[in-house]
This record gives structure tokens, sequence and C-alpha cells, in this order.
């Protein structure tokens, strides 16, 4: 017995520390970001660093105005939206009641293996594939927020089919045959109950999917043309948040540096009020 409870109070406090990592992690983060990038921005004035459209670290007469990037990743994480979307949760519905058998062996794989797949490896798949496509239809050099937004809603796609199939799936079947025993076809009875009874589920995917596009960093470098202006056209290039921290990081110092990490505050903010979202959607489902 005092073995056992020994066990027990020991593997308690084991789960318990490991429970209390990610939280003592978010602080930290939260810590450092913000002791390190919100002095800077009430020094630099918030009107001035928000909403500010120049950005020259390096001049004799620095301007730090993140308003292009703060435009940049807005737009470029909307049109991902715009293209993955739809896509993904068509996707997800073909998936989880259309889809024959045989097919779903071999799609449920492919789409788990999209979300392994390295985002530079995207960004190089783009730079070779969207950009020279985008130049020969929209001109300029094809590094443009299009390309991007194509490429980032690719990158969303498993996301957004993976969640939203699960959402749809644990719609209990009694939906589906009391839509059925009313007479109902099986298309009708799947996206007119089915799919509107897994709403929040698909709703929360998306958010997700939002949250992976605006905190992409890698692949987006390769084909957005990384212009720190704001854009006129889809044709012209956008520099986002993320994509700002990850070019000047390595060079920065004294104010250039603080000023990066004053845009790390802000994409930290953008993420809080994602999952903000996505966490009252849950628990309004949970209410529901």
């Amino acid at each position: 017995m005092m073995g056992s409870d020994f066990k027990e109070t020991f593997m308690k406090y084991v789960f318990m520390f490991a429970a209390s990592l990610s939280v003592i992690s978010i602080i930290l983060i939260f810590y450092f970001i913000f002791e390190g990038g919100l002095p800077f921005i009430l020094e630099e004035g918030v009107t001035n660093f928000i909403f500010g459209t120049e950005w020259r670290p390096t001049a004799s007469n620095p301007k730090f105005g993140i308003l292009p990037m703060i435009v940049g990743s807005i737009i470029v994480t909307l049109g991902a939206v715009i293209v993955g979307v739809p896509v993904g949760i068509m996707t997800s519905i073909f998936m989880a009641h259309f889809c024959p058998p045989n097919l779903y062996r071999f799609a449920k794989p492919a789409i788990n293996m999209m979300a392994a797949i390295p985002s530079i490896v995207y960004g190089f798949f783009a730079l070779q594939v969207f950009v020279p496509i985008s130049r020969n239809l929209l001109g300029g050099t094809g590094m443009n927020i299009v390309t991007a937004s194509v490429l980032l809603g690719i990158m969303i796609l498993p996301t957004i089919i993976g969640l939203s199939e699960s959402s749809i799936r644990a719609i209990p079947r009694s939906y589906y045959e009391a839509s059925v025993g009313l007479g109902a076809t099986h298309e009708r009875s799947v996206m007119n109950v089915v799919v509107p009874a897994a709403k929040s589920g698909i709703i929360s995917a998306v958010i997700l999917g939002i949250g992976r596009a605006i905190g992409e960093t890698m692949a987006v470098i390769l084909v957005t043309g990384n212009q720190p202006v704001i854009p006129s056209g889809l044709n012209q290039g956008v520099r986002t948040l993320t994509t700002n921290i990850v070019l000047e990081m390595g060079y920065a110092s004294g104010r250039h540096q603080e000023a990066l990490i004053a845009t790390a505050v802000v994409l930290f903010i953008f993420i809080l009020i994602i999952n903000a979202v996505f966490m009252y959607i849950k628990s309004r489902e949970g209410n529901d």
C-alpha cells in the first residue's frame, strides 16, 4: 500500500510538472517578447509604429513604420483563405461522406503527408512552378500577392481538411439517417443536415488554418518579393510581419533590433486574437 501510494503521488507530480511546462513556456515567451518590444513601441509612439508607412531602419534618419507589413500579412492571409478554405471544406466533405474506400486509403495518407512537408520545400516548389506562371499571366517578377496566396492556400489545406473531416464524422449517424428517412437524398442530407451540424468544428479548423497562414515565414520569403511598401495591385510584391523579422534580424542591432522585436509583439497580438476567437467558438460549441 505504501509503495502504491508513493507511486501515485510521484506520478501525479510528474504529470503536473509536464502540464506546467507548456504554461511556463508561454509565460516566458510572453515576457521576453513584450519586455523587449513594448518599451520601443511606447518610445516610438504607437501611431508612428503601427500606422507608419516607411520602413528605413538603417538610414541616417531611421523610420520604423510597419503598416506595409501589417497590410501585407492581412492581404496574403485573406488570399490564402479565399484559395484554401473552399477547397479544404469541400475536400473534407468528400472524404467524410463521398470518397470510395479504395480511394480513401490513398487520399488520407497523402493529405497527412502534406502536413509533414517542410515549408521551405513548399516555397521552393512555388518558386519553380507558380512564380513563372504568375509572371506570364500578371507580369512583373511573379513574386507577388497572388503567388503567395495560392501557396499559403495549399499549405493550410491539411489543417482544414483534417479537422473539418473529424468534425463532420463526429456528427451522430442518426442525423443523417433521420434526414434520409424523411425522403432526402444522400447529397441533400449531407449538405443540409450533417455539414451545418458540424459548423463550429469547421469554423475552428478555418481559424487554425488562418493562424498557420499568418505565422508562415520560410515559404513566403521565396515568393512575396519582400518589398516593405503598401501594394497597389495584386501583381505587386509585399512583405509580411514574419518575413520582415527573419530577413533583418541577422544583422540588426540597437534600435533596429528593438523594432524587430516590437514587430514580433504585433504578430503575437494577432495570434492571441486568433486563439481568442478559436476558444470562443469552442466554448459556444460546448454550450450547444
